[in-house]
């Protein structure tokens, strides 16, 4: 029996940072006899009926500790083709001394810029690494296969947005420091003055102490603008809906934020500062970090154009993610791997 280990923070479709991960699960369901999932807490109904969900949430450390290794020590027998730690590399870590003398493949799934002590140390127990791209993991490792993004396509319809004004630009997540939202803010103000018709929503979660200092900050910086707005998380499963509603989507990241593939498969432009999304995004879609003003150009660039230019550009983004940042691309990358 075909079968993989799956550990994740959350299996959830609702959750407003990581529903996402129930459609990779999903997508490596379909492929196989059975995967267990065994994540901090999740929505065992939302799951196909051939993945066990186990979890390990508890109020102290030491009890979540226990219940994670008793956990994946469940689901070692019989033997899996791997385990996938997904995004936390400290799954990985602990798993190791289960996972590796029984010679079981153990896989690391991470794509973020920040590099720590942990991940090196996950890195070196881990037997693979897949990221979305190169620069999405934050060392070069002879161990790293790029799997593409690894997006719900099917969630997502190319629907034009109900005629109206202004222009509106939605960047979505966390409240992380590291995104500057603050220059987006910025080059819209500008893109204003030079008589651009837009307006920016920042949308998404404030979960540490740093992301909630950061969101005040935001809303002082938006108090009383007519013309952008900073809300709060979005459920995973509102974002179709949200995606419809908006003219585009901006994002002024050091990392392939998942949010501009989402996009990209709703058939919304996107506007990103990160050069990672060369081969997604064009040149004339793509500004400068830390220049607002080559933001506010990128955007008057894209208002100018006409409702079918815009349309065939997020046709050829939805194609762009369907051939290389789907689930099913990245599933059956990932099972390659085994």
């Amino acid at each position: 029996m075909a079968r993989l280990v799956f550990i994740t923070q959350v299996a959830d479709p609702a959750d407003p940072n990581l529903g996402a991960t129930v459609g990779m699960i999903a997508a490596l369901a379909r492929r196989l006899d059975e995967v267990a999932v065994i994540a901090d807490r999740g929505d065992a109904t939302a799951l196909p009926a051939n993945v066990r969900l186990r979890t390990f949430g508890a109020a102290s450390r030491p009890e979540r500790l226990r219940r994670f290794v008793a956990a994946l020590r469940a689901e070692l027998e019989p033997r899996p083709l791997a385990v996938v730690a997904h995004m936390v590399p400290l799954y990985a870590v602990v798993a190791a001394p289960l996972v590796r003398p029984r010679r079981i493949p153990l896989v690391l799934w991470y794509a973020h810029w920040k590099s720590h002590l942990v991940l090196r140390t996950a890195h070196a127990l881990a037997t693979r690494v897949v990221s979305t791209e190169p620069g999405s993991f934050p060392f070069a490792s002879r161990k790293l296969t790029v799997t593409g993004q690894a997006t719900d396509v099917a969630q997502f319809t190319c629907e034009p947005r109900a005629a109206g004004t202004p222009f509106r630009v939605a960047a979505l997540g966390r409240y992380s420091p590291g995104k500057r939202l603050e220059e987006l803010v910025e080059g819209v103000r500008i893109a204003r003055e030079h008589g651009v018709d837009a307006r920016l929503d920042l949308l998404g979660t404030a979960t540490t102490p740093a992301e909630q200092a950061y969101r005040e900050e935001l809303d002082r910086l938006v108090a009383g603008l007519d013309w952008a707005s900073a809300g709060g998380p979005v459920p995973r499963t509102e974002i179709p809906a949200l995606l419809r509603d908006v003219d585009a989507v901006a994002t002024n990241f050091a990392s392939p934020d998942r949010i501009v593939f989402e996009a990209a498969a709703a058939c919304r432009p996107v506007l990103v500062s990160y050069a990672g999304f060369r081969d997604l995004v064009a040149p004339e879609w793509t500004f400068e970090r830390g220049n607002p003003a080559s933001f506010a150009d990128a955007l008057g660039r894209l208002v100018a154009l006409g409702d079918e230019e815009r349309a065939a550009i997020g046709r050829e983004l939805r194609a762009r993610v369907e051939r290389d940042h789907s689930v099913d691309t990245w599933a059956e990358k990932v099972l390659a791997l085994l």
